[in-house]
């Protein structure tokens, strides 16, 4: 019998209409569209506005997409890991109100957490009940609301983050194709660099947290920018080396869009020409777990069967890794 691989048989993705550009943040924090697109080549990002609307939303409409275009109904899905960073609720977990909001009736689920890097951990975990033969199917998404959590009045971290949501449906495949490695890191060290001071159960919120605007993303941008540069770029590098793959070899590097300074470098310590790098930072800004499914949404129709893919993630706490997967259709 043929070894089974964890494939993504399918992609969607979702934005929010409302886009906050460079120009309108000149008007909340000193700032500029020069200096924001120097050091991070983000020129608009999308918000998802409204009131009550959480990142399960953004999640339904790239889930119902998915299972349109792969002409399946909710109730085959076995599985949903929402890979997210801003979850609806501390509980219960946004897989399961996007299970009910979709018809997942079939699907038990679970929020993954390990903030930009969350997509990678999420893919690589349901394979493993693909490869199992545990489940046919498993739903894989990644998004935030990452206007939840920022405060407007930082510029350190107002001008990179936006909402968004991607979804990648596994499914078993004995060709080959589909997810061949990974290698994932995590060093908890870093949490102080990059996280959220408050809102947890060290420090529940409270008037004195919420005074202090700890319940907002906190960045030393300094520290975290070298960190992802070596770490993302050494772990993209690595997973080439381990599979003997050159940079003739990667058809497309599919980059966390953190910040166009670090996509540059892990392309270049790779060696793969930017023309197959996958860049949409200027248009969507961080998303977070987002990134990285909304690349291959928006690349979908330039993949082939048997590339050779890199995704590669850096987040914060920190998180990193890599993983190496043939594309298993055409679209």
């Amino acid at each position: 019998m043929s070894k089974i691989h964890a494939a993504i048989t399918a992609v969607n993705g979702y934005v929010p209409d409302y886009v906050l550009t460079n120009e309108e943040l000149e008007t909340l924090v000193e700032t500029s569209d020069e200096w924001i697109t120097s050091r991070t080549g983000i020129k608009e990002r999308r918000i998802l506005k409204g009131e009550g609307l959480g990142t399960s939303d953004l999640a339904v409409p790239a889930v119902n997409g998915l299972l349109k275009k792969r002409g399946i109904d909710a109730k085959e899905i076995d599985l949903i890991i929402f890979c997210t960073t801003t979850p609806d609720f501390t509980f219960p977990a946004t897989a399961n109100v996007l299970a009910d909001k979709v018809g997942a009736t079939n699907a038990w689920g679970y929020d993954l957490q390990a903030a930009c890097s969350g997509f990678l951990f999420g893919l690589t975990t349901g394979a493993q009940f693909i490869e199992s033969g545990k489940h046919k199917k498993v739903l894989v998404v990644g998004g935030d609301k990452m206007s939840s959590i920022i405060n407007y009045e930082d510029r350190t971290t107002c001008i990179i983050f936006g909402d968004g949501c991607g979804c990648a449906l596994l499914e078993p495949n004995e060709e080959g194709f589909g997810l061949q490695d990974s290698i994932l890191r995590t060093d908890g060290s870093g949490g102080k660099f990059l996280g959220m001071k408050a809102g947890g159960s060290v420090r529940p919120a409270s008037h004195e947290s919420i005074d202090a605007k700890e319940h907002y993303a906190h960045q030393e941008g300094q520290t975290v920018f070298k960190f992802a540069v070596t770490n993302m770029a050494d772990v993209a590098a690595e997973i080439m080396e381990r599979n003997s793959l050159s940079a003739d070899d990667v058809a497309w590097l599919v980059p966390h869009q953190a910040n166009k300074r670090i996509i540059d470098a892990t392309a270049s310590r790779m060696g793969v020409d930017s023309e197959k790098v996958m860049v949409n930072i200027e248009r969507y800004g961080n998303t977070t777990n987002g990134t990285i499914p909304l690349c291959l949404w928006e690349w979908e129709s330039q993949l082939k069967k048997g590339d050779n893919i890199i995704l590669a993630a850096f987040g914060g706490g920190f998180t990193w890794g890599s993983v190496y997967l043939k594309w298993a259709y055409n679209s």
